[in-house]
């Protein structure tokens, strides 16, 4: 890897978890020149960086007036949302058809392990790092590489609003063994080796998530635009 090819790597990285977590506000334009000061890189790696998260759904790019940040809005989570039902629910078909058996007996334990920790004392981004490993882990099972990558994709676009879910949730009572109980019903129909079982079960859980969607953008913009006192 040449000294250019590192440089802009290490900046798409900065820039992909920026845009990640809205350090851009929705639909503001991009400072190049701002960016380029902030992260010490010349304009040309910031530019590259840019238009690999444009092509990754973290940006857009308006011709005539450049990069701009992603929308927010419930439409949109609700198609972020229909692509992950599509994906981690072909992802469950998969792994019960082909999923290797020691992984998935690795898996249930590991799962059986987190358990005492995944309860509604965890902050959020403890209770979100286990959620996502579970559903990663799960993923691997169905031995799709495109899937994966699809996956990964998904969960950097939703974190955010799915961090505000969580903390919803959080107040509203406990909620972390309801997650894990879900989670083993999922795996239990993948080592049962029930397709339709693990499908039904995979799509039930991520469309409960989905119903506090709407909730969560309203959430988020309070929180993005109201200034802290």
């Amino acid at each position: 890897m040449t000294k250019s090819e590192s440089n802009v790597d290490r900046l798409y990285e900065a820039l992909r978890r920026m845009a990640a977590d809205f350090a851009f506000k929705p639909d503001a334009r991009i400072n190049e020149s701002a960016l380029a000061t902030q992260l010490d890189a010349s304009r040309t790696p910031i530019r590259e960086a840019l238009n690999r998260l444009v092509a990754e759904g973290f940006l857009t790019f308006r011709s005539g007036r450049g990069f701009f940040c992603r929308s927010l809005s419930p439409e949109l989570v609700m198609d972020l949302y229909e692509a992950r039902v599509a994906v981690e629910v072909e992802a469950a078909r998969l792994a019960a058809l082909r999923g290797d058996e020691r992984e998935i007996a690795i898996l249930m334990q590991d799962l059986e392990d987190i358990a005492p920790d995944y309860t509604a004392r965890a902050d959020t981004e403890t209770l979100l790092s286990m959620d996502e490993w579970f559903h990663t882990r799960l993923c691997a099972l169905s031995g799709n590489g495109e899937l994966a990558r699809m996956l990964d994709n998904l969960n950097d676009r939703i974190r955010y609003l799915r961090l505000i879910d969580l903390r919803r949730l959080q107040a509203l009572g406990p909620q972390g063994q309801t997650m894990v109980s879900a989670h083993q019903r999922i795996l239990d129909a993948v080592a049962r080796h029930d397709a339709e079982g693990a499908m039904a079960e995979m799509r039930a859980h991520i469309e409960r998530r989905r119903e506090g969607a709407t909730q969560a953008v309203r959430d988020a913009y309070a929180q993005l635009y109201v200034p802290e006192l």
